[in-house]
């Protein structure tokens, strides 16, 4: 999808005229715990800080008099053409954030035109495939029970059309979350997940049974080191550490990035998340040499702003930040973004879930 001068400024502003506005809807919409539960971490929040301090760190080296008449965001993945190289990550109950849940989010993906994976912890896989069924669909998996539980997901995946499997790796246990624990919210992490045991001893035993039983792209979520990564490559791997929700005191995802890219060495897909809410964040991530960014939070701000339209208005201002930035850099095709347009950089402002948001308190 190509887009002139024209697309910077979008035809159909609705009620929302920045990012920032929809997630000052998002917080007076929700009660204090899920707030709370929404925007922290684990524990000291320190991987959840580190995700925002590693895209903060990365400078722009822009470059003048190129010709970005015409600049295009498209990309393809997965054999379809998609109107931004983002995806909506998984995102556990999302119907705690506002009616209609993945349902609501798969469509307002569709509707867009970007890619949605979905939560196994979420909405049912066939209500989201009635709500969106031309949508680039993925499913995400947490194991809960034995394999023929496995199968039995894998089954309903491909009968729902999905276009991946993605089965996260790096969440053996429900971590502490201290905002949870001190509202005494349901994710508190002082119990434990049915079927946890089977999570726990996940293995790359599992990973092979997937891989070998169908013929369907497989992706790894929670790759995080070049470890893991260089075992992962005949596979899709996803960069993440659960948006700080998990294992506290870890790299941000922006940090690890650019060593797993030179250690997969274009022998797989690379996917990332992990504190990415702006137009730039995406832009860095892909410069570095991400295949797909995911949207996690931001997903779940605007769903809580206002359903399905408020998906679609968010992802039309990330759109915009995206476009009028690549013109800015002298970029005019995803293809051209190299890391020759980075810089290190110290950070100037303390990072938090919010600190991309500078007017929000």
């Amino acid at each position: 999808m190509s887009k002139g001068e024209e697309a910077t400024c979008p035809p159909h502003l609705g009620d929302f005229e920045s990012l920032q506005e929809i997630i000052q809807k998002a917080q007076g919409a929700l009660s204090k715990e899920k707030w709370d539960s929404l925007v922290g971490g684990a524990e000291t929040e320190t991987t959840l800080k580190r995700n925002r301090l590693a895209i903060d760190s990365i400078a722009f080296k822009p470059r003048v008099l190129r010709n970005v008449s015409v600049v295009d965001l498209s990309i393809e993945h997965f054999g379809r053409r998609l109107r931004l190289p983002i995806f909506l990550a998984p995102t556990g109950p999302l119907n705690l954030f506002g009616p209609g849940g993945g349902a609501a989010v798969a469509s307002g993906a569709q509707v867009f035109g970007v890619a949605h994976m979905l939560s196994s912890g979420c909405t049912p896989l066939e209500s989201v495939a009635e709500a969106a069924p031309s949508a680039l669909r993925m499913a995400q998996l947490y194991v809960r029970g034995d394999d023929a539980s496995v199968h039995k997901y894998v089954g309903r995946a491909l009968a729902s059309g999905c276009a991946a499997i993605c089965l996260t790796v790096d969440s053996a246990v429900l971590a502490r979350r201290d905002r949870d624990i001190a509202n005494r919210h349901r994710t508190a992490g002082l119990g434990k997940w049915p079927g946890q045991a089977y999570q726990a001893g996940l293995d790359w035993r599992t990973v092979k049974l997937i891989k070998d039983s169908y013929d369907i792209p497989l992706v790894l979520k929670g790759i995080a080191t070049v470890e893991d990564a260089r075992i992962a490559v005949d596979h899709g791997v996803y960069v993440s550490n659960h948006g700080g929700r998990q294992l506290d005191h870890g790299r941000g995802t922006m940090d690890v990035l650019p060593e797993i890219i030179d250690a997969v060495g274009g022998q797989a897909k690379v996917m990332v998340d992990g504190g990415f809410c702006r137009g730039t964040d995406i832009i860095k991530a892909l410069a570095i040499g991400a295949n797909l960014v995911g949207l996690g939070r931001m997903q779940c701000y605007s769903l809580a702003a206002g359903g399905e339209a408020a998906i679609i208005r968010m992802l039309e201002l990330i759109e915009d930040e995206m476009l009028r930035s690549m013109a800015l850099l002298g970029v005019p095709t995803i293809g051209d973004l190299d890391r020759s347009y980075l810089y290190p950089a110290v950070p100037v402002t303390i990072p938090s879930a919010l600190s991309a948001f500078p007017l929000i308190n």
